[in-house]
């Protein structure tokens, strides 16, 4: 489900928008809504990435999670 959003832009940053929406063949709320999935789903990558790389400086770590991990016959951690 979707739901409407408002937001404040200055003058500058509204006509830069719709300069390119409009160069896309998009409407600026189309345009603009690209930009926010696209940042949403960068967002999403950049945590999932960081939680993996904890988890992973987590098993090299702890001896008990490794030596889990390594019974799970997954490749080893080495060099975190």
């Amino acid at each position: 489900m979707s739901a409407p959003i408002s937001v404040r832009l200055d003058d500058e940053v509204k006509a830069t928008l719709e300069q390119e929406a409009k160069a896309r063949g998009l409407g600026v709320g189309t345009f603009l809504r690209q930009l926010a999935e696209d940042a949403a789903a960068r967002l999403r990558r950049e945590r999932i990435r960081a939680e993996s790389e904890a988890v992973g400086h987590y098993v090299a770590s702890n001896g008990d999670a490794r030596r889990l991990v390594d019974g799970l016959g997954l490749p080893p951690v080495e060099g975190l």
